[in-house]
């Protein structure tokens, strides 16, 4: 049995689902408002029985669920928790993820959709649902290599993309992977390691986004016992873990200034010393680090460290937003479908011609991780073998109807390619001389070559 907060301010609908996941096996705690929740939420853990998994509802009376879950992530919680909105906006969905939850779910809901989330969920929570149905050993592994296979790509910036993963991965240079949430940084990180001298050492990977300022030190670092309050027994940190392999820090932006500067100790001088100790621990890790930040911004506003900058900075990936792999997009679909059939037990052959049409005109803001979810869902509503427009979720049909209204409203992809046009118009009057074009556009040539890099300039 799972323990569940739900967090629903429509009475009707909370009691229906209350009775429902009763009917599964669950224990559901109902509330109405982020105060009610938070109360809740605290209470469970002075009890000594935290929720399993959080059920939010995007807008609350009080305020909105993404505050609530940004808190909770602040402060190290983990607990996985999904979004369910009624709004038809897929980036207040984007949104959500980007700031912890694990998953979203339109209203209204579907049952089988709705079980489908709560069993993923759970199977991330630290305490598994003894109501989860069995996987077989044999799905589990076909379905744990689909998950980890690498789709390179027929695009010519997927084949750059992974050219230069070949080209760094055998060599120990620190690697910054910049990209959009969803883009796939992690699945990058992940296939340098597979094809560098360390893989057979350990892979370890961590949300710095998830990481509360008082507990970084702690996560990646360890600490001793009794080093502050709550440190009930000696801890090794995910540096000493990942030793002999490598570590991924995924948006590595949001650590703290203190933390930088121990982790810069760490990358220079390949020791690190644990909270409340005197001794330096010696440690052998590769370093990746992943952020959808302008770290350089970041450095010149003092938010991060310039040297920590360039010390990781030996080798830098962009890796693309799908909607500029559109080449791509037919051979990602057909992953992610072997994918969700293999784990929902279903034989969904091909998508129509109207859902590959809906697939084309999409924008994907949420991006791979996006796509992901929303083939999982159609294998999981589809009972014949080619995939409807019907199991579509509603959103994606509605934005694009929406879309001629807001055209040219995207402030930030507007201010890009004003961005690229002009860097474009700047270096052809001096004929590339870039430091001249820096001069120009008034930014330090360091920039103008991010820039370049950025928006592959040629």
């Amino acid at each position: 049995m799972a323990h569940l907060l739900l967090l629903e301010d429509d009475t009707t609908f909370s009691k229906l689902l209350n009775s429902f996941l009763g009917k599964h096996g669950h224990q559901v705690n109902v509330c109405s408002t982020l105060k009610d929740a938070k109360v809740a939420f605290r209470k469970s853990i002075d009890d000594h029985e935290p929720f399993d998994v959080l059920m939010l509802d995007y807008r609350l009376p009080d305020g909105n669920s993404v505050d609530f879950l940004k808190q909770l992530r602040s402060e190290g919680v983990r607990t996985p928790a999904f979004i369910m909105t009624s709004f038809h906006d897929v980036r207040t969905a984007v949104n959500a993820m980007q700031n912890g939850a694990f998953d979203y779910i339109t209203k209204p809901v579907h049952p089988e959709e709705l079980l489908m989330v709560l069993g993923e969920a759970l199977q991330k929570s630290a305490k598994p649902s003894v109501a989860q149905a069995p996987v077989s050993a044999k799905a589990s592994k076909k379905a744990e290599q689909l998950s980890n296979d690498f789709i390179e790509g027929r695009s010519k910036i997927s084949k750059q993309l992974y050219e230069y993963v070949r080209l760094v991965a055998p060599t120990d240079m620190s690697v910054i992977i910049l990209g959009e949430s969803g883009t796939g940084k992690e699945h990058v990180a992940k296939s340098i390691h597979k094809l560098s001298k360390r893989s057979k050492g350990p892979f370890v990977a961590i949300d710095c986004g998830s990481l509360s300022k008082d507990l970084a030190a702690s996560e990646l670092f360890g600490h001793k016992k009794g080093a502050f309050t709550g440190a009930l027994m000696d801890k090794i940190g995910q540096f000493e873990a990942a030793d002999g392999g490598t570590l991924f820090l995924d948006e590595i932006g949001n650590l703290g200034y203190d933390v930088q500067i121990k982790l810069l100790r760490a990358l220079q001088e390949r020791i690190i010393v644990p909270i409340g100790s005197t001794q330096p621990v010696k440690v052998d890790v590769r370093l990746i680090a992943a952020t959808n930040e302008d770290l350089i911004t970041s450095s010149a506003n003092g938010d991060f460290r310039e040297d920590l900058y360039h010390r990781l900075n030996e080798f830098k990936i962009d890796v693309p937003p799908l909607r500029r792999r559109g080449e791509d997009l037919g051979m990602f679909v057909q992953h992610f479908v072997d994918k969700a059939n293999e784990e929902l037990d279903r034989n969904v052959q091909s998508l129509s011609k109207e859902v590959m049409d809906v697939f084309e005109k999409y924008d994907w803001p949420g991006n791979l991780r996006e796509l992901n979810n929303v083939i999982k869902r159609l294998v999981l509503l589809t009972k014949d073998n080619i995939a409807p427009l019907s199991a579509l979720p509603a959103e994606m049909i509605s934005s694009l109807e929406e879309a001629p209204k807001s055209a040219g409203s995207d402030l930030k992809a507007l201010q890009e390619t004003h961005e690229k046009e002009m860097i474009e118009k700047v270096l052809q009057e001096v004929r590339y001389n870039k430091s001249k074009a820096a001069k120009l556009l008034n930014i330090d040539r360091k920039t103008l070559y991010y820039k370049i890099e950025k928006y592959h300039i040629e």
